[in-house]
């Protein structure tokens, strides 16, 4: 398995194009944790779904209507969430903008 060893993100690595208004920008990542910057058009969803890592999110920019457990709240920029691990949650942007996802442990599923 390949690990990004740079100890520094510049912001110029790819952008991975997920479709429907949403792409993903990976900035490390080791067997313990990941951290990813997604950038959401206006009215683009990050569906309902579930998975055994922990979860934390902050709101670099945007607006966007947030599920977590069933319940739902509005979150701006400097807003964030945490999703416990094999709970229910999504996203819909309100107002084009970035989440910065930390995962722990690492999302072996986002490596291709």
């Amino acid at each position: 398995m390949n690990f990004k060893k740079e100890p520094f993100f510049d912001g110029n690595s790819e952008w991975e194009n997920l479709g429907a208004g949403v792409s993903r920008q990976f900035v490390g990542y080791n067997s313990q944790i990941m951290m990813v910057i997604v950038k959401f058009e206006k009215e683009a969803v990050g569906a309902l779904h579930q998975h055994f890592h922990s979860q934390i999110t902050y709101v670099a920019s945007g607006i966007f209507e947030v599920e977590v457990d069933g319940e739902t709240k509005i979150l701006k920029a400097g807003d964030g969430f945490f999703a416990q691990p094999n709970i229910f949650h999504g996203v819909r942007c309100l107002e084009k903008g970035q989440l910065i996802d930390a995962f722990a442990p690492f999302r072996e599923d986002f490596i291709k």
